[in-house]
């Protein structure tokens, strides 16, 4: 048996096992079962001394980890294979997403004793550079960071002295995201649908375009995290596969993914401020509807834990990885999570839209108020001339969106 040690915070909370057969299970400590203030870690793993099967834990600490071509390529400079889970959680599972590390039982981290490696511009140049053939920096000495998701990006440290690179289990400020070699534009695209939802009055993350040598990268500040230096804290979050158990290989829908429905279940019964985050994730949707964001899936949103004295204050999280995919017409028009019986948008009718306001548990009435006021916000966002092709293109789509939308609406 194989284990690793979970903390929360600096703080072990449980144990994270791999059997003979590969298979993982997590267990919470008595210790912290026991202690004032215990919480869970996940919505999907409730406080229980039982342990949790691998179909139930994989949701949240595969989560933790990178997908797709990004995953196959650490683990090709690991030396380990692409789908254990495990493996690439003891190798990079040291600073990740929220407040979770997961670090070797006989190795006992000093939470306060952050340790980062300087790097000049120059350096950072060279970082980016290797970037694509080596994601995360995995397998470099002392360096322990996982992000989720398939888009080549890298924790750091960033203060007014400059850029670091964390070290061990040491909390990052920011995350760099490089210019795509695949997608053109895509860190214009993402700054500019963040600064657009940030105008429409949305929650999302605090984001800017920064360039390093023949590199450009969006540097976005990291919301699950506060403070700086020794003082600097990390907050838990986590997405909504993790908060349903769901895993990240099947983030999409129609895959086994999260629907509409249960995204704003998961909102009502877990946020301590409901009606507010049902509001903020209404919106969201029809923002990523406007914009063209095919690809918002489940773990394109994400809850936020905040300490209130020994409770756990739960909120839905700043919107990020806004992005529209509309823009590359070789990227698919199916919508990550469906509208109604809908994954085409150009299918969309009113009677669609309804369904899909019923199942989230508004009032087409309500919802159909909520929809034109926020049409009414893009309107005056909108006639701001655009400055760039990105921007113009993506003020077509929004605008070709509106249209259609509010030409289904005059049928309520």
């Amino acid at each position: 048996m194989k284990t690793l040690a979970v903390y929360f915070n600096g703080i072990r909370i449980g144990t994270l096992s791999q059997d003979i057969s590969g298979k993982i299970a997590f267990q919470y400590d008595q210790e912290w079962l026991l202690s004032t203030g215990a919480h869970p870690i996940s919505q999907s793993l409730p406080l229980r001394a039982e342990a949790f099967s691998e179909a139930t834990c994989i949701g949240f600490f595969g989560g933790l980890l990178p997908e797709e071509n990004i995953r196959i390529t650490i683990a090709k400079n690991l030396g380990i294979t692409p789908r254990n889970d495990y493996a690439m959680l003891r190798e990079i599972g040291g600073e990740c997403a929220g407040a979770i590390s997961l670090i070797d039982p006989e190795t006992k981290p000093a939470p306060r004793e952050h340790a980062y490696h300087r790097i000049s511009l120059s350096e950072l140049e060279t970082t980016l550079g290797t970037l694509p053939t080596r994601p995360l920096l995995a397998g470099e000495a002392e360096i322990r960071l996982s992000l989720a998701g398939a888009q080549n990006k890298l924790s750091i440290y960033h203060d007014e002295q400059g850029y670091a690179i964390p070290l061990h289990e040491s909390p990052s400020t920011h995350i760099l995201k490089p210019q795509s070699e695949v997608f053109p534009e895509l860190i214009d695209n993402e700054d500019y649908c963040l600064r657009l939802a940030r105008e429409a009055g949305l929650p999302c993350a605090e984001a800017r375009i920064e360039t390093v040598g023949s590199h450009s990268f969006l540097l976005i500040e990291r919301y699950d995290r506060k403070g700086e230096g020794e003082n600097l804290e990390r907050f838990h979050q986590e997405d909504f596969c993790q908060a349903l158990g769901i895993s990240s290989r099947y983030k999409y829908q129609a895959e086994g993914g999260p629907s509409l429905a249960q995204c704003f279940e998961l909102v009502r019964t877990a946020s301590a401020r409901p009606a507010k985050d049902l509001i903020s994730l209404f919106e969201a949707v029809l923002f990523n509807y406007l914009i063209g964001n095919n690809d918002a899936h489940g773990k394109n949103f994400s809850l936020l834990y905040t300490a209130s004295g020994t409770e756990q204050h739960v909120q839905l999280a700043p919107l990020y990885d806004l992005v529209s995919t509309a823009y590359y017409r070789e990227l698919s028009p199916k919508i990550a999570m469906k509208i109604g019986s809908k994954y085409l948008p150009n299918d969309l009718r009113l009677r669609h839209w309804e369904t899909y306001w019923q199942d989230i548990g508004f009032s087409v009435k309500q919802a159909l108020q909520r929809t034109r006021q926020f049409l009414e916000r893009m309107d005056s966002i909108l006639n701001v001339s655009s400055q760039s092709t990105v921007e113009e293109a993506i003020h077509t789509i929004i605008k070709t969106r509106m249209a259609r939308l509010r030409q289904n609406m005059r049928q309520a």
